[in-house]
């Protein structure tokens, strides 16, 4: 008997600024040894530099949509859309590795109650941020955190469909003081809705491991305090999450670290003054 075909995809890229990072990530997906796939290639620069760049891959399927700018206001003029089995957000600047699509494929095709995938980002050594976990477990509201980045993220196209749009007071470009954790919303919103989505820190997409720092600590603790209130978590992950930057900065002052402390406090003052900014404009 004939094997079935492996499900398609839908590759949904915001591009803002970048171009050597684009044209490696479009090189990248040339290299899929899974070739069922479409491109949306959302621009949202003010030029055209990105034509040259997507004139140079026409044997990609290619769609080349303009938005405004933030984040998720690019995904979501993409997703009315979408067609494929399966929808991915790859960043303009990383890179798939090669059998990565259809190691994903063979995921969904093997698991019909498979709601999505979500992977690590780790670098072109392998290396990732130490605060990923290590271990594989269906994603659940509470353990979440940590275990998915937006590039890293493979969904039922039914599962977006159900979810809805993006949440675009989050992202980059959203004009607030909490501009990352959309994909985090997304996936609580999927959870919500009944999907089954599984964490595999085996699957990795490649991107730079960034430097901690005190704008990103504060950018992505004013995120997790504007999730904590949009979803109505309770005392118990409230206080969790002001636990884990309280003793990483006790850590760190116990080693001396300063820079590691004021990050760490940073995260806590973003993820404190974001929860009682959000208020009822989060709901």
């Amino acid at each position: 008997m004939a094997s079935p075909e492996l499900p398609s995809f839908d590759l949904v890229v915001a591009t803002v600024g970048r171009t050597d990072e684009l044209e490696r990530l479009l090189a990248s997906l040339e290299r899929q040894s899974h070739g069922r796939f479409a491109v949306y290639v959302v621009d949202q620069n003010e030029d055209d530099r990105v034509r040259p760049i997507l004139a140079s891959h026409r044997e990609l399927d290619l769609a080349h949509l303009r938005a405004e700018r933030g984040l998720s206001r690019a995904r979501n003029a993409a997703l009315e859309r979408l067609s494929a089995d399966l929808v991915a957000f790859p960043d303009d600047d990383c890179v798939y590795p090669d059998n990565v699509l259809g190691n994903v494929a063979a995921r969904f095709a093997a698991d019909a109650s498979l709601g999505g995938l979500s992977g690590r980002a780790a670098d072109r050594e392998g290396h990732s941020s130490p605060s990923w976990k290590p271990d594989a477990v269906t994603l659940t509201r509470d353990n979440l955190w940590n275990r998915a980045i937006s590039f890293g993220i493979f969904l039922r196209r039914e599962v977006v469909a159900r979810v809805g749009l993006f949440d675009e007071r989050l992202g980059l470009g959203s004009g607030e003081p909490w501009s990352s954790g959309e994909e985090i919303d997304f996936l609580i919103r999927a959870l919500d809705s009944g999907a089954r989505i599984e964490y595999d820190p085996a699957l990795t997409v490649e991107h730079d491991v960034r430097a901690d720092d005190l704008a990103i600590g504060r950018r992505d603790g004013a995120s997790v305090g504007y999730l904590l209130r949009k979803h109505r978590y309770g005392p118990r992950m409230l206080a969790r999450m002001a636990v884990r930057p309280l003793g990483g900065a006790a850590v760190a002052l116990a080693r001396r670290d300063a820079p590691r402390a004021h990050y760490y406090a940073a995260t806590l003052r973003g993820r404190t003054s974001a929860y009682l900014r959000a208020g009822a404009g989060a709901a």
